[in-house]
């Protein structure tokens, strides 16, 4: 098993492949520029990207790339889907909330003082209006998305296939958005370490995993101090807020990235009190959740695929 690591995406990114070590290194190269060059079209950090454009356009009709306006379309079944817990409209939120610029320059730089209340905007994720035959996307005028998250899983399966075309088997993990495809030589699954949320340098559990995405969610990984008060990065749609929530991070297992991304999101967002039911509203997902305590919750067969639980 091969690894080339590099960052992109304001987070790490780890490429693991099996197969000759020439075509594995092409398919590395190949997947780093796919990446890279996802990155440049879907960050708001860039007034380059395609997505500030899509933004600076709200209140006329955008002609979008193919794939831009596909993850446009998935976050509009996604939205639909989860009763609006997934909400790519919270971008003012965060900014308020002081992520203004990358995770990076926060961390080194400090956040933003907070922002005055602006009027909440009476467009949600729904009055967005997709022209499948023309490509076209339009943003009511008031409204401006978001897409870092669903945008990341979506781009790491995505890289995936690039790299499987050069590899027997293959793992992209962009910063816990991890995409499979195959499996290791002569072993019935992937073993991968579910992290502890409270240290990133110990593992909480072993989870066995086949092809497929899993992605983790958490709110202690993107902290920051604003004047005075503890942010993080995941924002509530329903108060417009950091999430206050009893789990601590949140790991789903899905066909899709972008769907165990939306839904690990959505499952942290909600906390116990509503897990069972959201993860209903989705097809084929388990998820194991990590609470205040570092207790284990999960989904009716998530001990499937629960290998070692450290004590």
């Amino acid at each position: 098993m091969k690894l080339f690591e590099f960052r992109a995406m304001n987070t790490d990114i780890q490429l693991f492949a099996e197969g000759h070590a020439e075509e594995v290194e092409s398919g590395f190269s190949q997947a780093q520029a796919y990446i890279e060059a996802s990155e440049k079209r879907f960050t708001r950090f860039s007034e380059q990207s395609e997505l500030s454009a899509l933004n600076r356009s709200a209140g006329s009709w955008f002609e979008a790339s193919p794939e831009l306006f596909d993850v446009i379309s998935q976050a509009a079944l996604f939205h639909e889907q989860t009763r609006g817990l997934f909400d790519p409209t919270i971008l003012n939120a965060l900014i308020r909330a002081g992520y203004d610029r990358t995770f990076d320059e926060v961390r080194s730089q400090g956040a933003a003082a907070a922002l005055a209340p602006v009027k909440q905007s009476l467009h949600r994720y729904n009055d967005v209006r997709l022209d499948s035959l023309r490509r076209r996307i339009w943003l009511p005028p008031d409204v401006q998305v978001d897409l870092g998250g669903i945008a990341k899983g979506w781009i790491a399966e995505k890289a995936a296939g690039v790299l499987s075309r050069c590899a027997g088997s293959c793992v992209v993990n962009a910063g816990g958005d991890a995409f499979i495809i195959g499996l290791p030589a002569g072993e019935p699954c992937w073993r991968m370490t579910l992290e502890d949320p409270l240290d990133a340098e110990k593992g909480i559990a072993v989870l066995k995993l086949g092809p497929g995405a899993v992605v983790t969610s958490s709110i202690t990984r993107r902290r920051w101090q604003q004047g005075g008060a503890a942010r993080h990065h995941l924002i509530d749609p329903r108060t417009q807020l950091p999430a206050e929530t009893d789990w601590l991070s949140v790991t789903v297992i899905a066909p899709h990235a972008a769907q165990a991304e939306v839904f690990a999101k959505s499952l942290l967002i909600a906390g116990s009190s509503m897990a069972t039911e959201i993860a209903s509203w989705a097809k084929d997902i388990e998820f194991i959740a990590v609470d205040q305590n570092k207790k284990l919750w999960g989904s009716q067969n998530s001990l499937e695929v629960l290998d070692v639980r450290y004590q």
